[in-house]
């Protein structure tokens, strides 16, 4: 016991370890992960991811539709015409992809529906917004697949995080 307690005392109050003290060296191996920057308007209601060239813009739907609509509101418009702006003035042209997603209320088979249909209203509406040449747009619905942040939490819900679930992703590749 006085061999133990001597030892750790000398590791404590001297800077390098006694000669009788062993010990096992481990080598840490721990996985690298990409950084992902993400800025958020102030009410949550849109954001703009980069991870390397890609861009993700994000607009919740309520900022685009009514609940359970798959019509642009009026407001909708022209915040895609800002986005079209944006995907001309920052894209590298090529595969602009428009996902919708939903939260877990409603059964897969109807969000899955309702978030194509939303996706496929976007298309349509940047379509006629965009001014560049050689973009294809491709609109996928994910329904409630892919959430953003977890809809429970501790088995309840959380709307705030619904609120950002419910959301269509306009993703594009910048230039360089």
């Amino acid at each position: 016991m006085f061999l133990s307690l001597s030892v750790a005392l000398a590791l404590v109050v001297s800077p390098t370890p006694p000669p009788d003290a062993t010990g096992a060296i481990e080598n840490l191996v721990l996985p690298v992960e990409d950084i992902i920057g993400e800025v958020e308007s102030m009410d949550g209601s849109e954001s703009e991811t980069k991870q390397g060239r890609q861009v993700t813009l994000a607009l919740t739907s309520d900022v685009l539709f009514a609940l359970d609509k798959w019509q642009l509101t009026a407001k909708a418009r022209q915040r895609l015409a800002q986005v079209a702006e944006k995907v001309d003035a920052e894209g590298a042209g090529g595969v602009v992809k428009i996902d919708g997603h939903t939260d877990d209320q409603g059964s897969d088979a109807y969000n899955v529906t309702l978030s194509q249909r939303r996706a496929q209203a976007v298309q349509a509406a940047m379509r006629g917004l965009l001014t560049g040449t050689g973009v294809t747009l491709q609109a996928n619905g994910y329904g409630e697949s892919r959430p953003k942040l977890p809809n429970l939490i501790d088995g309840k819900p959380v709307d705030e995080n619904r609120a950002k679930n419910r959301r269509v992703e306009i993703v594009f590749t910048a230039k360089r």
